[in-house]
Protein backbone atom coordinates (compact mmCIF):
# COMPACT_ATOMS: atom_id res chain seq x y z
CA UNK A 1 0.00 0.00 0.00
CA UNK A 2 2.77 2.46 0.95
CA UNK A 3 4.49 1.81 -2.52
CA UNK A 4 1.11 2.68 -4.20
CA UNK A 5 0.73 5.73 -2.15
CA UNK A 6 4.52 7.17 -3.27
CA UNK A 7 3.63 6.21 -7.09
CA UNK A 8 0.60 8.37 -6.78
CA UNK A 9 2.44 11.59 -4.99
CA UNK A 10 5.04 10.89 -7.68
CA UNK A 11 2.64 10.91 -10.31
CA UNK A 12 1.45 14.48 -9.22
CA UNK A 13 4.72 15.61 -8.62
CA UNK A 14 6.05 14.76 -12.05
CA UNK A 15 2.96 16.58 -13.67
CA UNK A 16 2.07 19.82 -11.53
CA UNK A 17 0.02 21.62 -14.11
CA UNK A 18 -2.13 18.31 -15.68
CA UNK A 19 -2.88 17.78 -12.13
CA UNK A 20 -5.51 20.45 -12.02
CA UNK A 21 -6.90 19.90 -15.33
CA UNK A 22 -7.22 16.15 -14.54
CA UNK A 23 -9.06 17.07 -11.26
CA UNK A 24 -11.21 19.49 -13.47
CA UNK A 25 -11.61 17.00 -15.93
CA UNK A 26 -13.18 14.15 -12.72
CA UNK A 27 -14.91 16.60 -11.83
CA UNK A 28 -16.96 16.91 -15.11
CA UNK A 29 -17.00 13.47 -15.11
CA UNK A 30 -18.65 13.40 -11.41
CA UNK A 31 -21.14 16.10 -12.85
CA UNK A 32 -21.72 14.29 -15.87
CA UNK A 33 -22.45 11.09 -13.82
CA UNK A 34 -24.61 12.90 -11.62
CA UNK A 35 -26.40 13.95 -14.21
CA UNK A 36 -27.00 10.72 -15.98
CA UNK A 37 -28.15 9.03 -12.84
CA UNK A 38 -30.76 12.12 -12.60
CA UNK A 39 -31.68 11.30 -16.41
CA UNK A 40 -32.41 7.36 -15.80
CA UNK A 41 -34.40 7.68 -12.70
CA UNK A 42 -36.75 10.14 -14.38
CA UNK A 43 -37.23 7.23 -17.33
CA UNK A 44 -39.05 5.56 -15.30
CA UNK A 45 -42.26 4.45 -16.92
CA UNK A 46 -44.87 6.42 -16.01
CA UNK A 47 -48.56 5.60 -14.69
CA UNK A 48 -51.17 6.73 -16.82
CA UNK A 49 -54.06 7.92 -14.73
CA UNK A 50 -56.70 6.63 -15.51
CA UNK A 51 -59.93 8.28 -16.78
CA UNK A 52 -63.29 7.60 -17.59
CA UNK A 53 -64.74 11.03 -18.94
CA UNK A 54 -63.37 12.86 -22.10
CA UNK A 55 -63.95 15.37 -24.75
CA UNK A 56 -63.14 14.15 -28.52
CA UNK A 57 -62.15 17.08 -31.37
CA UNK A 58 -62.65 16.22 -34.83
CA UNK A 59 -61.25 19.04 -37.21
CA UNK A 60 -62.10 18.05 -40.61
CA UNK A 61 -60.51 19.96 -43.44
CA UNK A 62 -60.72 19.72 -47.38
CA UNK A 63 -57.38 18.35 -46.90
CA UNK A 64 -56.91 16.24 -43.77
CA UNK A 65 -59.31 14.77 -40.40
CA UNK A 66 -57.26 15.46 -37.55
CA UNK A 67 -58.34 13.90 -34.00
CA UNK A 68 -57.60 15.05 -30.54
CA UNK A 69 -58.70 13.19 -26.87
CA UNK A 70 -58.41 14.90 -24.40
CA UNK A 71 -59.62 14.64 -20.52
CA UNK A 72 -62.40 17.18 -19.29
CA UNK A 73 -59.84 19.95 -18.47
CA UNK A 74 -58.78 19.88 -21.77
CA UNK A 75 -55.27 18.38 -21.88
CA UNK A 76 -54.36 16.37 -24.64
CA UNK A 77 -54.21 12.50 -23.90
CA UNK A 78 -53.84 10.99 -27.83
CA UNK A 79 -53.98 12.51 -30.73
CA UNK A 80 -54.08 11.07 -34.83
CA UNK A 81 -54.71 12.48 -37.86
CA UNK A 82 -55.12 10.87 -41.22
CA UNK A 83 -51.43 11.49 -42.49
CA UNK A 84 -49.95 9.93 -39.18
CA UNK A 85 -52.54 6.84 -39.83
CA UNK A 86 -50.42 6.18 -43.43
CA UNK A 87 -52.70 8.15 -45.94
CA UNK A 88 -50.73 10.65 -48.28
CA UNK A 89 -51.76 13.45 -50.71
CA UNK A 90 -55.33 13.19 -51.50
CA UNK A 91 -56.40 10.20 -49.66
CA UNK A 92 -55.94 11.64 -46.38
CA UNK A 93 -58.84 13.77 -47.47
CA UNK A 94 -61.04 10.49 -47.69
CA UNK A 95 -64.06 9.67 -45.29
CA UNK A 96 -62.00 5.94 -45.31
CA UNK A 97 -58.93 8.07 -43.79
CA UNK A 98 -61.20 9.71 -41.46
CA UNK A 99 -62.68 6.33 -39.94
CA UNK A 100 -59.13 4.99 -39.69
CA UNK A 101 -57.68 8.07 -37.97
CA UNK A 102 -60.54 7.68 -35.01
CA UNK A 103 -59.88 4.06 -34.83
CA UNK A 104 -56.35 4.23 -34.74
CA UNK A 105 -56.36 7.47 -31.67
CA UNK A 106 -58.86 5.24 -29.75
CA UNK A 107 -56.52 2.25 -30.08
CA UNK A 108 -53.84 4.23 -27.97
CA UNK A 109 -56.14 5.43 -25.67
CA UNK A 110 -58.25 1.93 -24.98
CA UNK A 111 -55.83 1.24 -22.14
CA UNK A 112 -56.94 4.40 -20.25
CA UNK A 113 -60.37 3.60 -19.00
CA UNK A 114 -62.20 6.10 -21.80
CA UNK A 115 -65.85 5.30 -21.12
CA UNK A 116 -67.98 8.49 -21.50
CA UNK A 117 -67.05 11.55 -24.32
CA UNK A 118 -68.62 14.71 -25.51
CA UNK A 119 -68.03 15.03 -29.07
CA UNK A 120 -67.06 18.51 -30.88
CA UNK A 121 -66.36 18.66 -34.70
CA UNK A 122 -65.44 21.52 -36.69
CA UNK A 123 -64.99 21.51 -40.41
CA UNK A 124 -66.78 20.75 -43.62
CA UNK A 125 -64.24 17.96 -45.08
CA UNK A 126 -65.45 14.77 -46.37
CA UNK A 127 -64.13 12.34 -43.11
CA UNK A 128 -66.13 14.13 -40.47
CA UNK A 129 -69.30 11.93 -40.67
CA UNK A 130 -66.84 8.41 -41.20
CA UNK A 131 -65.08 9.52 -38.31
CA UNK A 132 -68.13 10.37 -35.81
CA UNK A 133 -69.51 6.31 -37.04
CA UNK A 134 -66.36 4.75 -36.33
CA UNK A 135 -66.80 6.67 -32.82
CA UNK A 136 -70.10 5.13 -32.43
CA UNK A 137 -68.69 1.41 -33.39
CA UNK A 138 -66.07 1.63 -31.15
CA UNK A 139 -68.03 1.02 -28.25
CA UNK A 140 -67.38 4.38 -26.15
CA UNK A 141 -70.81 6.26 -24.81
CA UNK A 142 -71.23 9.35 -26.68
CA UNK A 143 -72.78 11.91 -24.59
CA UNK A 144 -73.53 14.93 -26.74
CA UNK A 145 -72.07 15.91 -30.61
CA UNK A 146 -71.79 19.22 -30.78
CA UNK A 147 -71.08 20.94 -34.81
CA UNK A 148 -68.55 23.94 -33.82
CA UNK A 149 -68.16 24.61 -37.49
CA UNK A 150 -67.28 28.32 -37.66
CA UNK A 151 -69.98 30.43 -39.70
CA UNK A 152 -69.47 33.23 -41.58
CA UNK A 153 -71.69 36.33 -40.30
CA UNK A 154 -71.18 39.60 -42.55
CA UNK A 155 -68.42 38.73 -43.84
CA UNK A 156 -65.47 40.92 -45.00
CA UNK A 157 -66.34 44.39 -46.45
CA UNK A 158 -67.01 44.40 -50.32
CA UNK A 159 -64.82 45.66 -53.02
CA UNK A 160 -65.50 48.86 -54.36
CA UNK A 161 -67.66 49.81 -57.05
CA UNK A 162 -65.43 50.26 -60.10
CA UNK A 163 -65.54 53.10 -62.39
CA UNK A 164 -64.92 53.54 -65.79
Amino acid sequence: MADEETITTEKTTEAPAAAPAAEAGAGDAAATGDISAKIKSSKKKKSKAKLTKGNIYITSTYNNTIVAVTDTAGNVIAWGSAGKAGFKGSKKSTPYAGGKTMEDTLARVKDRGLVEVDVFIKGIGSGRESAVRALQGSGLNVLSIKDRTPTPHGGVRQKKVRRV
